[in-house]
């Protein structure tokens, strides 16, 4: 039986800044302070990251992770960091009863989600069924993700203002141009860990274009960036990965490669619905990734996978 989802810590109070704070390595301003930014993929990589930034520069961080272990020394780390102590939620997004409990008990627990940062994502093994009977891969990277924003969108609308929008911010990658996703059963299983990767991360742009058109109006500004390649802890178990890191150089650390996702998060200049960005500029995608028809049936078809139309 799958494990139900369950907060490790529960907020501290909130201590918001009067003042702009300057994050650094980021090199903007973030005016916004006090903000409840919940971050996905939160206990390592680009998503803790982020999450330390954020909660440095004032914003009131929300960790989402899978391994207990590793989100409560993010937990540590970002109350080192801020001198605050995160809110954390345990929940696997290769199970959707986990997304949707964590997905109830945030929202019951935080009236207001100023951003989502749909960060969480997966090398995952090839040909491997979740118990919701999707592809590990896709599931893990887009129908996990989808199924919060959704749960959280009256959260994300509530906190909205025409002047501050809420934001989604969802991380992408190069991989959506080698992406096999059928877009009418998205949980298709996919015939290797790289094309269930790049089927993955084409929804999550896919995603990104459709809820710019059906929430913009509620002014939630969703946005996708890729990051650049990344030294974490991603693809640990694949022998091309870890053969691409050898390569002097090509590798960014993760808080070069969050760079992009605090920019978004923050800067009035990044609230373009919609956009793909990578290294704080417009990004080019394939035409199979913004298609605004592609994206409204891949939208209907995830409604139904995971339970919601």
């Amino acid at each position: 039986m799958a494990s139900r989802a369950s907060p490790l810590v529960v907020a501290g109070s909130a201590v918001i800044f009067g003042m702009a704070a300057t994050l650094a390595g980021g090199g903007w301003s973030n005016a916004s302070v006090g903000r409840t930014v919940v971050v996905t993929g939160a206990s390592s990589g680009i998503g803790l990251a982020g999450a330390t930034a954020l909660a440095r520069g004032g914003d009131e961080v929300v960790l989402l992770g899978r391994d207990p272990g590793r989100l409560q020394a993010a937990v540590e780390a970002v109350r080192e960091a801020s001198g605050r102590t995160p809110a954390a939620y345990r929940a696997d997004f290769a199970v959707l009863d986990e997304v949707r409990e964590v997905g109830r008990r945030v929202a019951d627990e935080h009236e207001l989600i100023h951003v989502l940062v749909n960060n969480a994502g997966q090398l995952a093994r090839a040909r491997h069924r979740t118990v919701d009977g999707f592809d590990l891969g896709v599931q893990v990277n887009h129908l996990g993700g989808f199924l919060l924003a959704n749960l959280l969108v009256d959260r994300l609308r509530a906190a909205a203002t025409p002047e501050e929008p809420a934001r989604i911010v969802t991380t992408g990658s190069l991989a959506e141009a080698w992406g096999t996703l059928d877009v009418n059963r998205p949980g298709r299983l996919q015939l290797s860990r790289w094309l269930g990767y790049g089927a993955g991360k084409q929804a999550n742009l896919l995603f990104t274009v459709e809820a710019a058109r059906r929430w913009t109006a509620y002014d939630i500004v969703a946005t996708c960036f890729f990051p650049g390649l990344v030294r974490s802890g991603f693809g640990g178990r694949s022998p091309l990965w870890a053969l691409a890191k050898l390569v002097p150089m090509a590798f960014r650390g993760v808080e070069e490669g969050a760079e992009t996702l605090l920019w978004l998060a923050n800067d009035p200049a990044a609230l373009v619905p919609g956009g793909y960005f990578a290294w704080r500029r417009p990004f080019a995608a394939t035409g199979r990734s913004t298609s605004p028809e592609r994206a409204r049936r891949l939208w209907d078809a995830s409604l139904t996978a995971v339970g919601l139309s």
